[in-house]
């Protein structure tokens, strides 16, 4: 069983490594500079709403309008903040529930093994095999769902399966470990060993999951928002350059309405999987650059 102190040492050794990271300080630095954007710009700008007609349509930027304006004559700028936000929490929350299913079916599988792990490894590799895309174009376009909320748990509940397999491998290799068959031998309930003495273990991998999940998450957010289905209320990344591609920005040359969400978007995405590549190398001692 892991000490408290050598737990500690593991901390400061990899916050060590950590602060020593390019790509984990630039990939970090840059997701949360945005969301410091998204959560901070509303604010500042008041109460300013993103679909408000507050100038002149079609004006490039310049100091009153950061942004310029849309062929209607809102704000790209205020509309930008507000799509950062709704953006990262379609990330957040789509990235959650996927995360909390892949450990619950994962940990479950991998410790219990036999039948149990026979049934949730069916499961798994069905959800896996669905078209996610496809069962969230039907759900959206049927079902009418226009929330961020509801749009974001259907995300978490088809994208789970590769998460949860890797978890699964990861946990069949700690439950025959000695601190494992030692909590077994002390009577230690199969929920407790999981979450005291095989979770804390792969925190890092972990982590690392969830920050792919998170990415993913935006990306098909984003995509649904892209063609139509995203909510019909409020603006996000994937709204923007929905609207700016159903009024014909690029034709008309206005680069400042379609550019800055499609580089939000990109540079979100690119900084977790930077990031994700830091954070490997911080916690994998093989890879680290002293």
């Amino acid at each position: 069983m892991t000490t408290l102190s050598g737990v500690r040492g593991v901390r400061r050794e990899a916050l060590y490594f950590a602060v020593r990271n390019g790509k984990l300080l630039a990939g970090f630095g840059l997701v949360l500079f945005l969301l410091l954007l998204g959560l901070l710009g509303p604010v500042l700008l008041g109460t300013a709403e993103p679909n408000e007609y507050v100038a002149g349509p079609m004006l490039p930027p310049s100091s009153e309008h950061w942004f310029g304006t849309t062929t209607f004559g809102q704000d790209v700028f205020t509309q930008f903040t507000h799509g950062l936000r709704t953006t990262f929490a379609a990330g957040a929350l789509g990235g959650g529930v996927a995360a909390v299913i892949a450990m619950v079916i994962g940990f479950t599988a991998g410790y219990r093994g036999g039948i149990v792990d026979e049934v949730l490894n069916m499961v798994t590799n069905i959800v896996l095999v669905i078209p996610t895309l496809a069962v969230l174009l039907i759900i959206n376009a049927y079902l009418g769902i226009r929330s961020v909320g509801v749009q974001a748990l259907f995300i978490g509940l088809t994208s789970w399966p590769w998460a949860a397999r890797a978890i699964r491998a990861q946990t069949f290799s700690l439950r025959t470990r000695d601190f494992v068959d030692l909590a077994r031998l002390s009577g230690v309930r199969t929920g407790r060993i999981i979450a005291r003495e095989i979770a804390p273990n792969m925190s890092s991998y972990l982590f690392m999951t969830f920050i792919l999940l998170f990415g993913g998450a935006i990306l098909i957010a984003s995509s649904l928002d892209f063609i139509g289905l995203g909510p019909t209320q409020g603006i996000s990344l994937g709204l923007m350059l929905q609207n700016a591609t159903q009024w014909s920005a690029l034709q008309l040359g206005l680069w400042w309405w379609f550019v800055p969400p499609g580089a939000a978007i990109t540079a979100i995405v690119g900084g977790l999987y930077v990031a994700n590549v830091g954070l490997d190398e911080v916690f994998n001692p093989k890879l680290r650059v002293t």
